[in-house]
């Protein structure tokens, strides 16, 4: 036996309610802590720029789903699935039919949804909502380039960068700014 994740099927909003449930039935042994040994809602750090204030908020990435690290025996495993498909919103595991052994996602996949939901150690990404697009006006409020004005020229989604043409002396001169220092006028 050896720990995997595996993903499970909820009703979309009942992820936390959910993850708490199992956390409850873990600890008074209805479900088996040594088989279930973990359980996260995956969410990410996302940073919206309003009115010149950056905001931090939580977005689940994974709306509906919950990820748990599961050592399921070969023999008594239907008892563990059976518990926690009992739960109230839980659908089901993703990628099996309700009669058949769940099917753990690969260690890859675990390692890239617990890295973006920062539940590795290091540097735990962080998102900007993007909400530009190219001709909006901009007004770039840090950096070396703040109280400067603009129009955006480029947006790069991936890096999370703008290209802001903006007017020095009197010439269009391209600046290159992160979504975070920059609001829309």
């Amino acid at each position: 036996m050896a720990k995997n994740w595996y993903i499970l099927h909820t009703y979309t909003g009942y992820e936390q309610k959910i993850e708490r449930t199992i956390r409850l039935r873990l600890e008074s042994k209805e479900i088996d802590p040594s088989v279930v040994t973990d359980v996260r809602v995956p969410v990410e750090e996302l940073i919206e720029v309003k009115d010149g204030k950056q905001r931090v908020r939580k977005n689940k990435f994974l709306p509906g789903y919950l990820m748990i690290e599961m050592d399921l025996p070969e023999l008594e495993w239907k008892k563990t699935c059976t518990a926690l498909k009992s739960i109230q919103g839980v659908t089901g595991f993703v990628g099996t039919n309700p009669s058949d052994r769940p099917r753990p996602i690969s260690a890859d996949e675990a390692k890239n949804l617990l890295q973006k939901a920062g539940a590795i150690k290091g540097e735990k990404p962080v998102r900007v909502r993007q909400t530009f697009s190219v001709g909006d006006q901009v007004k770039i409020v840090d950096g070396p380039f703040a109280t400067f004005s603009g129009t955006v020229d480029e947006v790069n989604v991936e890096k999370e960068r703008l290209r802001v043409v903006v007017q020095i002396f009197g010439r269009a001169t391209p600046v290159e700014v992160s979504l975070s220092q920059v609001e829309k006028i």
